[in-house]
């Protein structure tokens, strides 16, 4: 028995509960080294002598490279839960309680077993129930529309006082709201903006106005006429916060470049430099910033001046334009304590407001239940690279990563995630396949049908490609024809019309080869989904009500070949 491979930790994404009656309870070993293992609890706060437990099996549920994860669910009126591990490797067995390895026969103080000492309302790791069935359409709003179905790529040039403020391609808001009958159409019933606050540069990370839409995108009318349609059609929207930073040009860092330590503004800063002098041209800034660039300062995200100015704003564009979300830029920048309070501000103007954090990596740290509500899945992305466009990965490679995604979360709080294939920071996922039609279908299919939010960069439908910012930033194609508008309207349609695949547990059949073979169950229907991003034919076994099928046929599937199967199943999955 490999110990110390052993994990459990009580109170984390290996033990929590999801409602007031169901704990999940998670342990991790090495792989293939035991036979079996059982879980034990009992009422922590029974008043007898002794503690009694009860059992159930905990089945093997995923593998990565190099663990295996045991599950169980729970089902209790317990609160108060104390617990262990039986297991065995087929030639001992011992007990797993509170950190300690115990052979089975060896008599255990209460104290000394796992404990979860109480199930509180107020730390159920929740996010929004709408979340399960969203399906988000990521527009960069420079680059998107400034009328129906046309953008005009004629640049603006506006000001905010004393300050420009530029665009490329001249999208508005308007242009936006002309085209919600075009994203409706294709099945979206989610908005996320890239930023549309009064900024300096084009892409308007460089934040001048928080209360305010950018002049060259049009007015704050414009755009709460923008949501009130959006939302008659079903549409949500979530809009861009970019609060790890601002522009050199905001009234508090022009104080503080004024005043100096005695400006009110001093603390919303970060490492100041004393006097604080602006850089030349290409020269290292001495004060930190987004990166290097200069005229980004960084904030000081645990002042709680700067805590109370972000969340009001957080709040002012809930309450007067009736948004129904935040994606927070570089949220792994800011400090942990802003995540906890701005989630709070938010909460308590729209309790159902969807909170992002932009996240390159793992996201465990920030997806406790506290903090935000899902992240953007950058791991999903490079996995389906990987696997769809590069053909790096077989398919038991890929599954042993898709692992790694869904054991690092609280299972609530999977659906939050946001699934894509590329945005505004990545190159196009087309150019990625090389312009290979049937790779980005089947990517397509994965990205529709995987645990999560799907989210689609405009022009995606289109067939854009770019591998450079300013190829994959480019103005929306409206005139292209491209069969992927088809494919995103299939997929988004079968993703809309079964429950399994936005409801129900993921569950890897087959990896063999490049074969992939994985169901998605939500109670007694059952959805199959065979694939195969090869190069060469195989075969696949897969039953059910044939719902869609294409380069397959007599148990073949040809290259870029999948089959998608409903089925009645007994028994109740759900995430």
């Amino acid at each position: 028995m490999q110990y110390a491979a052993i994990v459990h930790r009580p109170m984390s994404e290996f033990a929590f509960p999801l409602d007031r009656t169901h704990f999940v309870f998670r342990l991790r070993t090495a792989k293939n080294d035991l036979r079996e293992v059982t879980f034990y609890y009992a009422d922590r706060a029974d008043m007898a002598p002794e503690l009694t437990f009860f059992s159930l099996p905990m089945p093997l549920i995923r593998s990565d490279m190099l663990y295996d994860w045991y599950e169980v669910t729970l089902e209790t009126q317990w609160q108060r839960v104390a617990y262990y591990f039986l297991l065995d490797d087929g030639n001992s067995q011992y007990c797993f309680a509170g950190e300690c390895f115990e052979k089975a026969e060896a008599i255990i103080e209460r104290s000394e077993y796992f404990q979860y000492p109480f199930n509180h309302k107020a730390d159920l790791a929740q996010i929004p129930d709408w979340a399960r069935d969203a399906i988000v359409y990521n527009i960069f709003p420079d680059s998107f529309a400034d009328g129906r179905r046309s953008i005009s790529c004629i640049g603006k040039s506006e000001t905010y006082g004393n300050y420009p403020s530029v665009s490329n391609y001249g999208g508005t808001i308007n242009g936006i709201r002309e085209n919600l009958d075009y994203i409706k159409g294709m099945g979206f019933n989610c908005l996320y903006l890239n930023p549309i606050f009064t900024a300096g540069a084009y892409h308007k990370y460089d934040t001048l106005d928080y209360k305010h839409i950018d002049p060259c995108f049009g007015t704050d009318a414009d755009f709460k006429a923008m949501v009130h349609e959006a939302h008659s059609l079903g549409i949500r929207v979530i809009v861009d916060g970019v609060f790890n930073h601002l522009s050199w040009h905001h009234f508090s860092f022009q104080d503080v470049l004024k005043n100096g330590e005695s400006s009110p503004y001093y603390d919303w800063f970060y490492d100041l430099p004393d006097p604080l002098v602006l850089p030349h041209d290409n020269e290292v800034p001495q004060y930190t910033c987004f990166a290097y660039v200069a005229n980004m300062p960084k904030t000081n995200t645990a002042c709680p001046a700067l805590q109370a100015y972000f969340c009001e704003v957080g709040q002012y564009w809930l309450r007067e334009f009736d948004v129904d979300g935040w994606r927070l830029d570089v949220a792994n920048e800011v400090d942990d304590s802003f995540l906890r309070v701005f989630r709070k501000a938010v909460k308590e103007i729209k309790p159902d407001a969807m909170i992002i954090g932009e996240v390159w990596e793992n996201s465990e740290h920030y997806m406790t239940g506290d903090m935000v509500d899902g992240a953007m899945n950058y791991d999903f992305r490079r996995f389906a690279t990987q696997y769809f466009a590069e053909n790096f990965l077989t398919a038991a490679e890929f599954d042993l990563r898709l692992s790694s995604l869904l054991m690092r979360y609280k299972k609530q709080m999977l659906p939050g995630q946001l699934n894509l294939l590329d945005g505004h920071d990545t190159p196009r996922f087309l150019s990625l396949c090389q312009g290979d039609m049937i790779k980005m279908e089947l990517a397509i299919l994965f990205q529709m049908t995987f645990v999560g939010m799907p989210c689609v960069f405009y022009g995606n439908e289109k067939g854009m490609m770019g591998i450079k910012e300013a190829e994959y930033r480019m103005p929306m194609p409206w005139e292209t024809v491209s069969p992927l508008t088809d494919i995103y309207q299939q997929m988004i349609g079968l993703r809309k019309a079964n429950m399994p695949l936005t409801h129900g547990d993921f569950e890897t059949i087959k990896a063999e080869g490049m074969l992939l073979h994985y169901a998605r169950t939500w109670k007694n229907e059952r959805i199959d989904i065979a694939m195969n991003p090869g190069q060469t034919s195989i075969k696949y076994d897969i039953s059910g009500e044939c719902l869609l099928k294409k380069r397959a046929s007599c148990g073949l599937l040809m290259p870029g070949g999948y089959v998608i199967t409903r089925s009645v199943i007994n028994g109740d999955h759900d995430l």
